[in-house]
Order: C-alpha cells, then sequence, then structure tokens
C-alpha cells in the first residue's frame, strides 16, 4: 500500500510535465508565433486582403450648347420679317476711305458689345467720288475673319446679306436712324444713303448731349455712352423734341427704331478724347480692333504680292520685312492756309526721314529679337503716284508692290485692302503721322506681331 501511494504524485507530476512541455512548444514555437501574431494583428480592411471592386469608365460625350437664333431664316424681302422678337440690333453705314470705315465697325460693333444688342454689318462702300467712276460694295467677311473674330471678341454679328435679300426682289424698307451729322456736326444733310441695302432712311439729329463738349460748336465727337443711351427706352421719351427729317424716297417720316438702333456715321466716336485710336487704352481697338484679323482670302493674296516683291518663290517662307506707309496725296496742300501757300517738298516728310525712322526699327528688333531685317525686305506703301518719287524709293533699296494682277482679278479696291494686310504684317512699320491708315498699321504690328514701329512727322516745322 505504501509503494502504490508514492507512485501516484509521481505519475501525476510527470504527467503534468509533458502536458507542460507540449504546451510550450505548440504555443511558443517561432511558427506558431508568427502565425498568432499575424492572426491576432490582421486589418480586416487590408485592402490587399478586400475584395478588389471593377474600375468602370464612362465616356459620356456632352455636345456644345447650339448658339441662339440671330434671325428667323434666309434671307428674307424685308429686314423686319427676319428680326427675332426676343433680340435687338444696330447698325450703320459705312463712309468715307476703307481704312475710316474699318474704325467705323470697330466703333459699332463696340457699341453693340455694352448695349447687349447684335452688330448688323453693312457691305464696305466704294463711293463714286474722289476721282472713283463706279461703286464697289465688298463683304465685311471677305475681308476680316468673322469666326475667329466673334470667338475672340465674345460677340456674335450678322451681314445685311444674311438678312435682308439685297437683289432686285428685296423690298425697300422705311427706317427711322440717328443722325450725328444732323445732331452733332450741325451739318447740311448729307447724310450717305445704303441704296445697296434698299433702306429708305428717314433721320433724326443726335441730342446735344451725346457730344463730348456738349454745347460747344466745333467739337465733332461724340462719346460711345451717350449712343448707347439711346439704345434704351427711359433715354428716349426725354428726346420726343427732336424733329425727324422725312426719307428722300418715300418722303415718309419714322421715328428712331427701336428694334434696329442706327447711325449714319459711326467714325467721330470716343471714350475720353478726339481721335484716341492711336492711345493705348482706346475700347474700341482693344475690345474689338485687335481681334479683327484678316481672312485666309485676303492673307493669301497679300503673301503673293510680298514674294513677288521680294523676290522669293512660292514654295521659299516669306522673310521678316519692314514695311512703310507713306501718305502724300491729299496731305500735299495740308500746310497751306488763306495767306499762305507752301510747296509740298516743304510742307511733307522727306523720305530720308522714313530711312532715318527704318532704321531705328531695324536696330530695335535686333536687340529685342535678335533679329536682323535684310536691307532690301523693306516694302513701302503709299498714295504717291509720281514716277520720280518712286525712282528715289527704289535707289534706296526698298521694293515695291506690284498691283496689277491684284487689280486685274480682283477689281479697283483690292490693292488697298493688300496694302493694309501689308503693312499690319511686318515684324516693323513706319507710319505718318495723322494717317489713320498708319495708326492701324502700327497697332496691328505692335499687337499682332510684338514687333517694332515709329511715326514720322511732318508739316511746316517738321
Amino acid at each position: 500500500m505504501g509503494v502504490k501511494t508514492r507512485r501516484r504524485p509521481l505519475l501525476a507530476l510527470l504527467a503534468a510535465s509533458i502536458s507542460l512541455a507540449w504546451l510550450f512548444h505548440t504555443f511558443w514555437s517561432p511558427s506558431s508565433s508568427l502565425q498568432s501574431a499575424r492572426w491576432i494583428q490582421r486589418d480586416p480592411f487590408n485592402r490587399w486582403d478586400a475584395p478588389v471592386a471593377p474600375t468602370v469608365t464612362v465616356t459620356v460625350q456632352v455636345p456644345e450648347p447650339t448658339p441662339p437664333l440671330l434671325m428667323n431664316d434666309v434671307p428674307t424681302g424685308s429686314f423686319r420679317d427676319n428680326l427675332r422678337p426676343e433680340l435687338k440690333y444696330i447698325s450703320g453705314w459705312p463712309t468715307s476711305g476703307w481704312n475710316n470705315q474699318v474704325m467705323e465697325y470697330m466703333n459699332l460693333i463696340y457699341l453693340g458689345l455694352i448695349t447687349e444688342r447684335i452688330p448688323i454689318l453693312a457691305p464696305f462702300a466704294r463711293k463714286k467720288r474722289h476721282g472713283v467712276k463706279s461703286e464697289e460694295f465688298v463683304p465685311f467677311s471677305r475681308l476680316f475673319n468673322i469666326s475667329r473674330m466673334q470667338e475672340e471678341v465674345g460677340v456674335r454679328v450678322l451681314e445685311w446679306g444674311e438678312v435682308k435679300d439685297l437683289t432686285s426682289a428685296g423690298t425697300l424698307d422705311g427706317i427711322g436712324c440717328w443722325s450725328m451729322e444732323l445732331g452733332v456736326w450741325n451739318a447740311s444733310w448729307r447724310s450717305l444713303r445704303p441704296h445697296n441695302l434698299k433702306l429708305d432712311i428717314s433721320y433724326t439729329p443726335t441730342p446735344e448731349w451725346v457730344k463730348l463738349v456738349p454745347g460747344d460748336y466745333r467739337d465733332q465727337q461724340a462719346t460711345f455712352w451717350s449712343l448707347a443711351a439711346l439704345a434704351f427706352e427711359d433715354t428716349r421719351p426725354a428726346n420726343v423734341d427732336l424733329s425727324p427729317e422725312p426719307g428722300p424716297i418715300q418722303q415718309s417720316i419714322y421715328w428712331p427704331d427701336e428694334r434696329l438702333l442706327c447711325f449714319d456715321n459711326m467714325y467721330f466716336i470716343c471714350a475720353h478724347q478726339a481721335w484716341e485710336f492711336d492711345k493705348q487704352y482706346s475700347p474700341a481697338w482693344r475690345f474689338v480692333g485687335q481681334y479683327m484679323r484678316f481672312s485666309s482670302e485676303m492673307q493669301d493674296i497679300a503673301d503673293e504680292c510680298i514674294r513677288k516683291a521680294l523676290g522669293v518663290e512660292e514654295h521659299e517662307e516669306i522673310p521678316l520685312y519692314i514695311a512703310i506707309h507713306v501718305r502724300r496725296g491729299d496731305f500735299k496742300n495740308a500746310c497751306n492756309t488763306k495767306e499762305v501757300t507752301v510747296k509740298p517738298e516743304d510742307c511733307l516728310a522727306p523720305l530720308s526721314a522714313y530711312a532715318q525712322r527704318v532704321e531705328e526699327v531695324r536696330e530695335e528688333i535686333f536687340k529685342t529679337k535678335g533679329m536682323r531685317i535684310g536691307d532690301g525686305d523693306v516694302i513701302m506703301t503709299t498714295d504717291e503716284t509720281d514716277e520720280g518719287w518712286w525712282t528715289e524709293v527704289l535707289q534706296l533699296g526698298w521694293k515695291r508692290v506690284d498691283h496689277g494682277d491684284v487689280l486685274a482679278r480682283h477689281g479697283p479696291w483690292y490693292p488697298t485692302f493688300v496694302d493694309g494686310v501689308i503693312q499690319g504684317g511686318g515684324l516693323g512699320f513706319v507710319g505718318t503721322h495723322r494717317s489713320t491708315v498708319s495708326i492701324l498699321a502700327d497697332r496691328r504690328v505692335l499687337e499682332w506681331q510684338k514687333g517694332a514701329t515709329r511715326t514720322v512727322y511732318w508739316g511746316r516745322n517738321h
């Protein structure tokens, strides 16, 4: 009995030791510890262990919004049938020379911007005057890139040929327009009559307060915002005392139209001071003019003339050049007074003055851009026809544009258009003081080409 009793504790101790060893091996071995740690530390949101949701890419083509219609239909007999009732419009008639007409349309489109009206552009008009024997009408879109202008300016425009049937089938429309020539200038009734648009216009003088300097009889300028006021209904009742002139064809009187606001002359308009187109702040240039790029058709015609003038083959790149504009024709007598007659050579600037400015432009281009303009890569544009004067030009190594082919293929007005493209396309430009042609060319070269420009002054004290 005693032996059996001592064996039982020993057996119990042995069994406990074996159990403890087995437990130690199971839970504390390296592999078991690693597995246990993995089980304890597992992140239930681990992205590698979680099921992956499939990625679905959906491409949706959203059509561009359709611009609202500007008119009802194709050109109609009467323009009124094509104007949409929810929209308002603005128009004006071209006057003077082509370059001034371009400025008028810059003013017109800008006035359309600030009055939220759709400009309707009449064709450029070459009138029977100043030696011109036949009329010529050229659509705006033939000379300028309308689609690009609309996108960059943020305004949509129409042409009269889109709105009204201008053929013989068109209807004679009576309409009332404002006259700045009657109201601002106190001029005799010489307002242009756009008969090619089949309009019988009854003009009402603009109020005195539209002038830059109201009450000053010498002031010939109206301001943009004073004219803009005439576009709004609450301004018109204050001007009922103004008397419209009857239209010349039907002798009917029409008050200024509310749907289609129109003016006889859009040239003499400013924001701050007269003749401000050459000022940096000029709103007509800043918001409209700089975006009126020439059409591809006009650029191609001009490029052909440039290649021919500079002796460049069709497959060769046109070199950088400097353009000159010398205005002489109607400036020759500008220095004369009632008492004194001045010889043209004592009034107009000599070619040596232009040559000096050309060298200044050439040097500035080299300093600022590192580009050399060749001595022969200078193109002269001018209204001078004297061959003796042209001989002096060619002796300076400058080039003359041959307009013969352009004249034969496109008509008598196209040489003027081509010169405008050439002037604005040079890396440098030298112009004539007080010439609107030179003013626009100067601005185009500075804005479009980032080039260098100079102006030559003239007069009795030049």
